[in-house]
């Protein structure tokens, strides 16, 4: 069987006049403000997205050194992870409720755009950034946020930052920040069916590592990478802080500029003749080099309480699996993941929450049903998501298989909403962290893409994607194993 991957390490290369540059070279030079002694720099930020979570500190700071933003219109902000999902005329949690309101209010008092609840623009932050036009080639961007990685997959330099940085962008509109080391992913070949951008960047942590990127900003690059829509290289981007990196990048290109064509912050025209200089030169070298091979690829899930704890869909848990994952989790070495039980399917998130999501979630529900004992839901990224979806029928389709459709937000991505899960249940998730208590207290996570969590939904266990064959119609076929036979049904045998 082809291995998926070969690594390759380069002899740093040195910044210099003439020298052909990477897109992550690029960007970095284009913003340096001044460079200081201790090898960091003061770097421009052109904008900034803000939530409830990691801004009240830095409002409060602001305040009491009698500031005032410095740049207004260079922020927006958006309650996302403490928002319900259910419903939205009043927030139960009297934390939550407080986090959104002093959101709101320290917007107002600021002179910052904030999308209230009932605004139909309101979503998770990484999902409405784009599809506003606030993302864009060439700039950077921050947020309070570990994800945001997500936005390099515009060509922009984006990552997140914590809450005292929050304030200094807000007071002055730079950050100083280390220049890092370049890394670049190369995806050769065509993906198989029914693999997607989630499993290739599960294929990559799981190959170097959760920590295997620490102070790189990769690029991914590659005629797998060129194939994908604006939706999957945001998913690739997205976890790239789950490899250690903090920057995750994608080359702009047409792909890019015809997804940004119209959209209510981008200009008009599109800058696409400044835009194409972003990609890196020919010739460029980067400080290490990795290659996966895109056939070699399988649909991923993981099986402990790490990213990178992670093994194709027919593989089972490694003999020298982490004792401590294993007994959170309820697994033993060697078990197979296949045909494990689960109790809950979660399809959302700012990983995987997008139209092109729900569409491939959608395609497997489609005239069947939900397994007995088995809740699932299904949360749009965005209000704008939703609305694409019903405008689709999607909501009709999941509706009618059993699953719950809810209004937007991080919903059981994070724990800090209506959304979680009990102490011991099994969940499906298309999220992008399976921490210990990530979904709840006691909670068990195991990340794979939306068709593989739907599959999950409609057996009552993780399922082997392309052992479906999903055929023309509006109802489909009852699911066939490569075989002919029906997909293994759940394990509930075995540790609780």
């Amino acid at each position: 069987m082809p291995q998926p991957g070969r690594i390759a390490l380069r002899a740093p290369h040195a910044d210099g006049a003439g020298v052909a540059r990477t897109l992550y070279d690029k960007l970095w030079d284009a913003h340096v403000v001044a460079k200081e002694a201790d090898g960091q720099a003061l770097i421009y930020i052109d904008r900034m997205l803000i939530h409830e979570v990691s801004s009240p500190q830095a409002f409060a700071g602001l305040a009491a050194r009698g500031l005032t933003p410095h740049r207004r219109a260079a922020h927006l902000a958006v309650a996302d992870h403490a928002v319900p999902t259910r419903a939205r005329a009043t927030i139960a949690d009297p934390q939550a409720r407080a986090q959104v309101a002093l959101l709101a209010d320290n917007c107002a008092r600021s002179g910052i755009e904030y999308l209230a609840l009932d605004d139909p623009r309101q979503g998770i932050v990484h999902v409405i950034g784009p599809e506003q036009g606030f993302t864009l080639p060439g700039i950077t961007l921050v947020c309070g946020d570990s994800h945001s990685a997500t936005h390099g997959a515009f060509g922009a330099l984006a990552f997140g930052i914590g809450t005292s940085e929050i304030e200094c962008v807000l007071a002055a509109q730079v950050l100083r920040q280390r220049k890092a080391r370049t890394m670049r992913v190369t995806i050769e070949g065509a993906l198989s069916p029914d693999v997607t951008a989630k499993d290739v960047i599960l294929t990559l942590i799981g190959q170097i590592g959760a920590s295997g990127a620490v102070g790189y900003a990769i690029e991914y690059a590659g005629g797998a990478v060129r194939a994908m829509s604006m939706e999957a290289r945001m998913t690739l981007c997205n976890m790239t802080i789950e490899a250690g990196a903090r920057i995750g990048l994608v080359a702009p290109d047409a792909t890019t500029f015809a997804y940004l064509a119209g959209r209510a912050r981008a200009p008009d025209p599109l800058p696409v003749a400044q835009w194409s200089t972003l990609p890196s030169d020919a010739g460029a070298l980067f400080d290490r080099e990795i290659t996966l091979d895109a056939a070699a690829i399988a649909p991923m899930v993981t099986w402990g309480t790490s990213p990178d704890a992670v093994i194709p869909v027919t593989g089972t848990v490694p003999a020298a699996a982490d004792p401590a994952q294993l007994a959170y989790m309820g697994l033993q070495p060697g078990q197979p993941l296949a045909g494990l039980a689960v109790d809950q399917v979660f399809i959302g998130s700012c990983t995987n929450g997008r139209i092109e999501d729900l569409r491939a979630a959608a395609r497997i529900a489609r005239g069947r049903r939900v397994a007995p004992g088995v809740g699932a839901i299904v949360v749009p990224g965005s209000g704008q998501v939703r609305r694409q979806a019903e405008a689709e029928g999607l909501d009709t389709v999941f509706i009618a298989a059993g699953f719950a459709w809810r209004e937007a937000g991080c919903s059981l991505c994070v724990a800090m909403n209506d959304d979680r899960l009990e102490p011991g249940q099994r969940c499906a998730s298309t999220s992008n962290r399976n921490f210990e208590g990530r979904q709840g207290i006691g909670a068990r996570t195991h990340l794979m893409s939306p068709a593989m969590a739907a599959a999950a939904a409609i057996t009552g266990a993780i399922t082997d994607i392309r052992d479906w064959q999903v055929g023309q119609g509006a109802n489909g076929p009852a699911p066939q194993g490569a075989n002919g036979h029906a997909p293994q049904g759940p394990n509930r045998q075995g540790p609780a």
